[in-house]
């Protein structure tokens, strides 16, 4: 009996301690995103004005905004995610309808896993050599192909796993009814798997938005306005990346506007996406 209340208390004293060692980490990685939610908000505030969103960026000294590095970076993201969801889409749903355990379905599985946490370095590096070095020139077209592939993975992995939850019951209904199987995916799992899969795109959106890497071997920058995406284009986290590393003030409240516009339109992608996570209660 003795025993028993010491195992007993044992056990409550270890509840005790983990709970408080689980508390005590959130409470310090809540107090680094409020420190730096913080920082971005008092130091990025200061640069906003008008001009932010009406020039382009300017040499130290001159006044300027972060338009063309806007535009550069809305075009490059919207044709990367256009690529990235027309490749996720079609992978993920060859993965969960017709590769089953098929040994080829399995190595495409474990490269795209590959994918998801390759360094996006390696990625620009890779864009670099396909499309930059052989044609002599940085483009947005690369910089978008970069971008592509960072989302793709993420998506293709979010359909996979939204169409395996589908009840087999839709297959089999689409298919007694006479449907071909393509037609059962189009018409009855992608639709009853919408929601799932934007919030996958929506998540993907949010990881390439900011990223800087790849686009510095692909699409460089470009310190004028440009709609064409044949050459260099500018864009917000390469605009961010070289105007924090000069002195001159001007220059680095730019880049302080320009993190926390970024900071801005993730935190609102994810809180879209979140909504469209919950399933409706029945």
């Amino acid at each position: 009996m003795a025993v028993s209340k010491r195992r007993i208390a044992g056990r409550r004293l270890g509840n005790v301690v983990f709970v408080a060692f689980c508390g005590v980490v959130t409470a310090v990685a809540l107090t680094a995103l409020a420190l730096i939610l913080y920082s971005l908000v008092t130091q990025g505030l200061g640069g906003f004005n008008l001009d932010l969103f009406t020039k382009s960026t300017p040499a130290a000294g001159t006044p300027g905004g972060l338009i063309n590095a806007i535009v550069g970076s809305i075009m490059m993201s919207v044709m990367g995610m256009v690529i990235a969801l027309t490749i996720g889409i079609l992978a993920g749903t060859w993965l969960a309808e017709y590769a089953g355990e098929s040994r080829f379905g399995a190595v495409v599985r474990f490269l795209n896993d590959v994918l998801l946490s390759a360094p996006s370095i390696l990625i620009g590096l890779f864009v670099y050599e396909i499309l930059v070095f052989p044609f002599k020139t940085f483009s947005g077209l690369a910089g978008s192909v970069a971008l592509a592939m960072l989302a793709a993975p993420v998506i293709t992995r979010t359909t996979e796993d939204v169409l395996k939850l589908q009840p087999i019951a839709l297959r089999e209904s689409g298919v007694a009814l006479g449907s071909p199987v393509w037609h059962v995916i189009r018409n009855i799992l992608w639709r009853g798997s919408a929601s799932g899969i934007l919030t996958g795109g929506l998540l993907a959106f949010a990881r390439i938005s900011g990223e800087t890497a790849p686009l510095l071997f692909t699409a460089l920058n470009n310190q004028f306005f440009s709609w064409d995406m044949t050459h260099p284009m500018a864009s917000l986290p390469v605009v961010i990346f070289q105007d924090a590393l000069t002195p001159y003030p001007d220059l680095n409240r730019l880049a302080w506007a320009g993190a926390l516009l970024i900071a801005g339109t993730v935190l609102a992608v994810t809180l879209v996406a979140r909504a469209f996570s919950k399933e409706p209660k029945r």
